[in-house]
């Protein structure tokens, strides 16, 4: 495919004048990665770091072997599915056989990437509501134990017919072994023919949070490359570039912002071992593996820019990196000047969803930086802000973001579950609060459910967020609505501290409000914590917050009303949302009758819209 490298929204303009199948050529996945092969095969494709303390470890293939084992893969799931349309769950880490397995599985049929990391009973939904008939998983494995899952899914989910596992040999009864069954399969050419168009599913992912009935995007085939493909002109990709890749394959920044747009570029990843950025042996490591591999762009999400910012380069030469490119939850603009000043590397933002196959917009590298932003719309996808009237809002005014495009992909497998996001007229609700500029820039200063509501006054979390990360000390930060009985909710924050830094929160109280022009955005409380609850792929996981604000404001109640110790209370994640648990310690030393205690919680819980129960 031809490159089309974007610094403007005039570059935009440019490609849009001209037929899309001069900027798509392919349809399928698979023949797009064919092609890279073909004008890039003996170039690197994929190294695997095995152990960070061990360069010698490191494994390679090349773009025409990497194709190879795709189409082994391809051939493997075409067989083992006995007549029927492949649909592979995946439960792997981010290491090649994931690579091959996923592109295997969307160029025979389907593939489900699933969380590893989430609960048996969950994982079991997903397979099931996917219509899943193979399943690969990594075997018995000491740094991270997929498989003791394993069979209960089996049991489970009746339509699985096979199961393969990665690793684990001798252990794996009733499984086949990934490796052996790929290496009896030809990766000269497929084995067999399917018609494949840009409209032909290639993909489900979950999404949705950890909670709830199963919430399954489709993506076609169209989707993901028009995504994969613009992030790389607005990378300015090409195949001399090295990306080093954390993320996970179930999630679309892994698999699709930073991995297929590297793979179609004929560019190189480079895989952090089998824990990506979870390796804890292997974060320090990080900047000597950055120089060994010669890497050009960094795939982060603000959390790991934080991280990495603390982290010594020990006199590593990082001048081949040209840039970091950060999504997944907003950017503090704080974060990025301190990282662009101690370590001299662009950072540039990405807007992305699971439902449009990875990406909104895109920072382009070959333009600026600005404070907030996400950059330009990808090509031939249109962005704007709607008011509340459900109106376009004109340049610069905001709204709920909403966008359509190539990228935007058909909806969920559950129709019921389109409404409010897809609408019939083609049009994705992205949940995102903004605006785009008079230069078709996007803008990003909250999201809808996170909107903090103080009384009538909507407060942005981003707002107190930013405020609270100019503070030299701070490290990360993260602001919530907590219940209150009188505004319905008061902003209160988490923070982390710096290593080794001592905060007053207090004092810290006094800082911010110098930043925080409205009174009523002002944090009424601020905890300090040793880390955020983060998701797998490392966003600060917000629900985990609310609840620990909502424990804490009807702790105080209980207090005051003389039930602290008698009543325990303990938040929960409930599919239709938070919820709040309470149970009664009897003893002699409690004064108060159970009857006595149901009148004073009835009192205390009523002017909350909190879900509450007694426990059974």
């Amino acid at each position: 495919m031809r490159a089309f490298r974007i610094a403007s929204h005039a570059d935009v303009e440019r490609i849009e004048s001209r037929p899309y199948g001069e900027y798509m050529a392919h349809a399928s996945v698979f023949d797009a990665l064919a092609d890279a092969a073909a004008r890039h095969g003996e170039r690197p494709a994929l190294s695997f770091v095995v152990d960070a303390d061990k360069p010698e470890s490191t494994r390679r293939w090349t773009h025409r072997e990497f194709l190879a084992d795709v189409r082994r893969a391809a051939n493997a799931f075409r067989l083992l599915a006995d007549g029927e349309e492949p649909r592979v769950a995946l439960l792997l880490p981010a290491i090649p056989q994931m690579y091959f397995a996923l592109w295997g599985a969307e160029t025979a049929g389907v593939a489900c990437p699933i969380n590893y990391l989430l609960n048996a009973d969950h994982i079991a939904e997903l397979i099931e509501a996917s219509g899943a008939n193979l399943l690969v998983a990594l075997g018995p494995d000491t740094e991270l134990d997929i498989w003791s899952r394993v069979a209960g899914l089996r049991e489970r989910c009746p339509r699985l017919k096979r199961v393969l596992a990665v690793g684990g040999a001798g252990k794996t009864e009733g499984a086949d072994d990934f490796d052996a069954t790929l290496a009896a399969q030809d990766g000269d050419a497929l084995a067999f023919d399917r018609p494949v168009g840009a409209d032909t599913l290639a993909a489900l992912f979950h999404t949705g949070g950890t909670t709830g009935a199963p919430k399954l995007a489709q993506h076609t085939h169209g989707n993901q490359l028009h995504s994969s493909w613009s992030a790389a002109q607005m990378y300015a990709m090409d195949e001399h570039d090295v990306v080093i890749n954390g993320f996970p394959l179930f999630h679309v920044a892994g698999s699709l912002v930073y991995g297929l747009s590297t793979l179609l570029s004929g560019a190189e990843l480079v895989l952090p071992t089998l824990l990506g950025m979870r390796n804890a042996r292997f974060v320090p490591r990080y900047w000597e593996v950055v120089e060994r591999h010669r890497v050009t762009l960094l795939a982060v999400v603000p959390t790991i820019l934080s991280t990495l910012l603390a982290v010594d380069p020990k006199g590593a030469d990082l001048g081949r990196v040209r840039a970091a490119f950060t999504g997944g939850s907003p950017l503090p603009p704080e974060l990025a000047s301190a990282f662009e000043e101690k370590l001299h590397i662009p950072v540039r933002n990405i807007l992305g969803m699971t439902e449009c196959a990875g990406v909104v917009s895109i920072e382009p590298f070959l333009d600026v930086r600005r404070p907030g932003s996400c950059g330009l719309p990808l090509p031939y996808t249109r962005v704007e802000a709607v008011g509340a009237d459900g109106s376009a809002s004109a340049p610069g005014e905001p709204g709920v973001l909403r966008l359509r495009g190539p990228n935007v992909g058909p909806g969920y497998t559950d129709v019921r579950r389109n409404a409010g996001t897809f609408g019939d007229d083609g049009w994705l609700v992205s949940g995102d609060i903004g605006h785009v500029d008079e230069h078709g820039i996007v803008f990003i200063t909250g999201r809808a459910k996170d909107v903090i509501i103080r009384g009538s006054h909507n407060i942005e979390p981003a707002l107190i967020e930013e405020a609270l990360m100019r503070h030299p000390d701070v490290q990360l930060a993260a602001a919530v609505g907590a219940p209150d009985e009188y505004a319905g909710e008061v902003p209160v924050a988490f923070v982390v501290p710096r290593p080794g830094a001592t905060i007053e929160p207090q004092a810290l109280l006094e800082f911010v409000r110098q930043y925080i022009a409205e009174p009523p955005a002002h944090p009424k409380r601020i905890d300090l914590l040793d880390a955020l609850p983060l998701t797998a792929v490392g966003k600060v996981y917000k629900p985990a917050l609310r609840l620990r604000a909502i424990e804490r404001v009807l702790a105080d109640r209980l207090d005051r009303a003389g039930l602290a110790g008698q009543v325990r209370l303990a938040g929960l994640e409930k599919p239709g949302g938070l919820a709040v648990e309470l149970s009664v310690r009897q003893g002699t030393d409690f004064a108060a009758t159970p009857a006595e205690i149901d009148t004073k919680v009835r009192a205390i819980m009523a002017p909350f819209a909190i879900d509450w129960a007694w426990a059974s």
